[in-house]
């Protein structure tokens, strides 16, 4: 599809090699080690594998976003709205709360996506009716006119003080089970925005400590190494920072070995020098 060159510069693909890695943010110094004491030993491997956007998640041409979803899969008005409007009546994305953004780029985009005339035909043809989802479920659909390859939608919790421990575990398991779907079948990339962390109000502080040590564990596991790419995706300047502040406690930058390098000579002193030589044994 082609692009006038006021569209290109406004909404552009970012494609995979535009996202740096969490290794190379280290040596650009966009993410700094910080002083408090990291929850994990170092892995110079996850380093390559996760990384920090920000920007828009769903002009990315990657394997798979995520979409921060409801329980019914089904959302109101916005971009929904126009998917209505469309005749999708069968299957809807709650992709509004998407992005805590409300930029004409990105409602552009997904109006063009869902309004195109072949998706109401595609979706009946695949039978790819969700049905819903519960809290901390995840279930995954074709992207048809993203960039990307698949949306896994997610329902993450709205936040309470007095269900906290329990939201944290459905929290927690949208990660969870949105990595496993993309192993499942058989995907390399996938890209996370702060679940729940919009209309559903959990702190973003609280919200991202959970995200990061849901995925190191992700990447501990058996399955880690099968995704080649994890990407937390942030809109705010604000959120950005919360991530650059925690990334270094759940994925610090390794410290250079110096078992190797010879111990350096410790100068002698005046007065041990005029010591006399040991006498020699007589043989």
């Amino acid at each position: 599809m082609s692009h006038s060159s006021s569209d290109s510069e406004e909404d552009p693909i970012v494609r995979l090699s535009d996202i740096l890695t969490v290794a190379a943010q280290y040596e650009k110094g966009k993410i700094k080690p910080n002083k408090t004491t990291p929850r994990h030993t170092a892995n110079a491997t996850f380093l390559t594998r996760v990384s920090l956007f920000q920007g828009d998640i769903t002009a990315m041409e990657v394997d798979s976003i995520v979409n921060a979803a409801n329980r019914s899969l089904l959302g109101g008005g916005g971009v929904d709205g126009a998917i209505h409007s469309a005749g999708l009546t069968e299957f809807s994305f709650f992709i509004g709360c998407l992005l805590k953004s409300s930029g004409t780029a990105t409602t552009r985009r997904m109006q063009v996506s869902f309004t195109h005339p072949t998706f109401p035909r595609l979706i009946r043809a695949k039978g790819e009716t969700l049905g819903g989802c519960d809290t901390g479920g995840a279930k995954i659909t074709k992207a048809y006119k993203l960039p990307s390859k698949h949306i896994i939608h997610a329902v993450g919790p709205v936040y309470s003080r007095s269900d906290v421990e329990n939201r944290a575990k459905q929290l927690a398991s949208c990660y969870k089970t949105s990595l496993d779907i993309a192993v499942e079948n058989g995907l390399k990339h996938i890209a996370f925005p702060s679940i729940s962390t919009g209309i559903y109000g959990y702190p973003i502080v609280d919200a991202t400590h959970i995200a990061l040590e849901t995925v190191h564990q992700f990447c501990e596991s058996e399955h880690g190494g099968k995704l080649d790419r994890i990407i937390f995706v942030v809109w705010s300047n604000k959120d950005k920072e919360v991530y650059e502040t925690l990334i270094p406690e759940y994925f610090p930058l390794e410290e250079e070995s110096t078992t190797n390098e010879p111990a350096e000579q410790q100068p002698v002193s005046e007065e041990l020098s005029q010591l006399p030589d040991a006498p020699e044994e007589a043989s």
